[in-house]
């Protein structure tokens, strides 16, 4: 019986894919660390684990893309679509998240520590077990949003949206919640 190779991991460091049409393109584990990926088409690709650290992914499609546990520290996401995304357990810490739609997004498990998600509409998003102490997520829109669990510990919630929200078990300590409107408690509280 022959032995199958070692999966090699995908050195794609600082690579230039600006453009390129890689939908559904196996990158699992891949190390894309500085790629330039700015409006690739990266419409449900595997990505999971991948180290997207510092890569720019500004205009990039990544509607149903798996994400799951990629390093993203750092990335410019500015103006991706990413519409059904997986980032959950993704590390986006210092991740440029402007004109980014993150509705509906599965952001469960995730690291977004200190993020600037102010005003951002986040209705129906996963954000389960997250860690969003000290984020800002002053006047952003959580209707209908999954922070079971979540950690907001000194996070800013001043005019939020917490309409159907679902809080049970959500660490709200040192938070800032003045102004907010109408948020489902539960037992979290």
């Amino acid at each position: 019986m022959q032995e199958r190779p070692a999966q090699e991991t995908k050195d794609m460091r600082n690579a230039d894919l600006s453009g390129t049409n890689l939908s559904g393109a196996q990158f699992s584990g891949a190390l894309l660390s500085g790629a330039k990926l700015k409006a690739a088409d990266l419409h449900c690709a595997d990505l999971r684990g991948a180290n997207l650290f510092f890569a720019d992914l500004s205009g990039a499609d990544l509607t149903g893309a798996n994400l799951s546990f990629a390093d993203v520290k750092g990335a410019s996401l500015t103006g991706a679509i990413l519409t059904g995304a997986n980032l959950s357990g993704a590390d986006l810490r210092d991740v440029d998240l402007r004109d980014v739609d993150l509705k509906g997004v599965d952001l469960s498990s995730s690291n977004l520590r200190v993020a600037n998600l102010s005003g951002k509409n986040l209705s129906n998003t996963n954000l389960k077990y997250a860690n969003l102490r000290g984020a800002n997520l002053n006047r952003a829109d959580l209707r209908g949003t999954d922070l079971r669990g979540a950690d907001l510990n000194g996070a800013q919630l001043i005019r939020v949206q917490l309409s159907g929200a679902n809080l049970d078990g959500a660490d709200l300590s040192g938070a800032d919640v003045r102004s907010i409107d109408g948020p489902d408690w539960g037992n979290g509280w």
